[in-house]
């Protein structure tokens, strides 16, 4: 027989990700790919705009780890030559032209950086707590401004980002409410820094708020946890997932795109 709970015992909290509990909102069943069946099925080809963005995010963390003095623009430019990942590309040329833009993107946010203004963070993982969750992430960098701190998420797509997406995103208020556990220092500014339009998009959040993304991320996990069946929501986003290869629900409505096409590559 099924043990029943003691009266008092703490619940065992839902550890997750905001990846996770976004992922469970997009589909159920590429939930189930990636966090529940082991061994994980396989994924297809990776994706050129994956290495892309992982480049220039590898390449900006690099930066902040080079002593004061070395922290120019020009730094930006070679270290994305040295950690530059090639996978996915259409071709030579297109990976060419692919790595220049990343230098040049680089060069450029970087010229806007104070490099004497260190960051509290910079992929910083940060954790918290609460009534059900176990929450964790890793923020691509926390600055502090006066006495409280901002976190600040990269983005290199294609369109930029608004202040709306800020305020609605759970991963960002996630990490302002794990940044603030972790580091004990008030944290209700988020922004998202699109680089190949040097915007920034922000938001200022209240308690209530963050209250709002608590209880959105707890109903979601609820969600997940009490799952029986996890079915396919197919769509056309089903083109660029990484199982597609291995659902015939989302075969049935979208087609394999190309590992590159989601590149900027100045085409319309």
């Amino acid at each position: 027989m099924d043990q029943l709970p003691l009266a008092g015992m703490p619940i065992k909290l839902f550890s997750c990700t905001p990846s996770r509990l976004t992922t469970w909102l997009d589909c159920p069943r590429r939930y189930r790919m990636v966090y529940l069946d082991r061994p994980v099925p396989a994924k297809g080809a990776p994706w050129a705009h994956n290495s892309f963005g992982t480049t220039v995010h590898n390449a900006l963390r690099a930066w902040w780890d080079l002593p004061i003095a070395r922290r120019l623009p020009s730094a930006g430019r070679s270290l994305v030559d040295r950690m530059w990942i090639r996978q996915g590309y259409r071709d030579d040329e297109q990976e060419r032209q692919q790595r220049e833009r990343a230098a040049v993107m680089v060069e450029g946010y970087t010229a806007t950086l104070d490099p004497h203004d260190e960051p509290v963070g910079v992929e910083r993982t940060v954790a918290t707590r609460t009534a059900r969750l176990a929450l964790s992430g890793r923020v691509d960098r926390i600055d502090r401004r006066g006495d409280e701190l901002v976190i600040v998420d990269y983005k290199t797509g294609r369109r930029p980002c608004t202040d709306d997406e800020a305020r609605g995103s759970l991963a960002l208020a996630a990490y302002a409410l794990a940044a603030e556990r972790t580091l004990r220092r008030r944290c209700r500014t988020v922004e998202l820094h699109h680089l190949p339009t040097g915007t920034v998009a922000t938001w200022t959040h209240t308690d209530q708020s963050l209250e709002r993304h608590v209880a959105m991320a707890e109903a979601i996990a609820d969600e997940a946890t009490a799952a029986v069946e996890h079915p396919a929501r197919p769509s056309s986003a089903c083109s660029w997932c990484d199982y597609l290869g291995v659902c015939s629900a989302g075969q049935a409505v979208a087609s394999p795109r190309s590992s590159w096409a989601a590149i900027d590559d100045g085409r319309p």
